[in-house]
């Protein structure tokens, strides 16, 4: 079942197509992985589906809604959140604040953001049970800037889990981490999205990681769609191979 679809998508910048005529579908409750070189439009088209930026033609359905025009805000509200490759945090404020203030935005309330969590105590237990999904619970009361770069990078996919998405997109979830931390981080993401309701697409240029998680893989290449599949059918395309690693991958 189809929850996202994009039809003939293009966005351009002068003279750049960033994004050409795309046809890009995700379906329910899938983990899917979104891959090419720098510059193939990944990010581009993300920017498009979240409302960060306008297309210049084409459509965007969500849940059987078209939501080309809609608002950034129109689109939280229908349940699509999204991570960022630059954690985007409040680094001044208390790990429990910034689940909180995601919470607090969803429900539209309005607060003193000195007074965030202590001041509604469902908020509170709500942040606390998402830090407790994400397994960094224990660093609730340090200041965000003061967290590794791994917790850093589970904390703003939490803050973006906390708005309740149906559809959630990270933005290269493990870049700027060590190879251990890439497994946790990519251990706990995965065993939290496919717990719930979440359908997960995941931009990254590890491979690796895309081969052991994904249940499907698009490669994009000069803003237009490369292929799509399974992982083994990606790993076997000798196509994909010479594109984004210039040689095949072994078998």
């Amino acid at each position: 079942m189809a929850l996202l679809q994009t039809i003939a998508l293009t966005k351009r910048f002068g003279d750049l197509v960033a994004v050409n005529n795309v046809n890009f579908t995700v379906h329910k409750g899938e983990f899917l992985s979104l891959v090419g070189s720098n510059g193939a439009g990944k990010t581009t088209l993300v920017n498009l589906i979240s409302g960060q930026v306008k297309a210049d033609t084409g459509q965007i359905l969500f849940a059987d809604s078209d939501i080309t025009t809609s608002r950034v805000s129109e689109r939280i509200k229908l349940g699509i959140a999204r991570s960022f490759q630059l954690v985007n945090l409040f680094d001044g404020l208390s790990v429990l604040d910034n689940v909180a203030l995601a919470v607090f935005s969803r429900e539209g309330k309005v607060r003193n953001l000195a007074v965030l969590a202590d001041a509604d105590r469902a908020v509170r237990a709500e942040a606390m049970g998402v830090l407790d999904l994400f397994g960094i619970e224990a660093q609730w009361s340090l200041l965000a800037g003061g967290l590794s770069q791994g917790e850093r990078k589970l904390l703003d996919v939490a803050v973006a889990y906390a708005l309740k998405p149906t559809l959630l997109f990270l933005d290269e979830p493990t870049s700027g981490v060590g190879t251990r931390d890439k497994a946790q981080i990519m251990d706990t993401v995965s065993a939290v999205v496919r717990a719930g309701t979440v359908t997960a697409v995941v931009i990254e240029h590890d491979m690796d990681i895309v081969f052991k998680y994904s249940d499907r893989v698009v490669v994009m290449h000069e803003g237009s769609m490369l292929a799509d599949g399974r992982p083994a059918e990606i790993r076997a395309n000798k196509e994909v191979a010479t594109v984004l690693l210039g040689a095949p991958v072994p078998t």
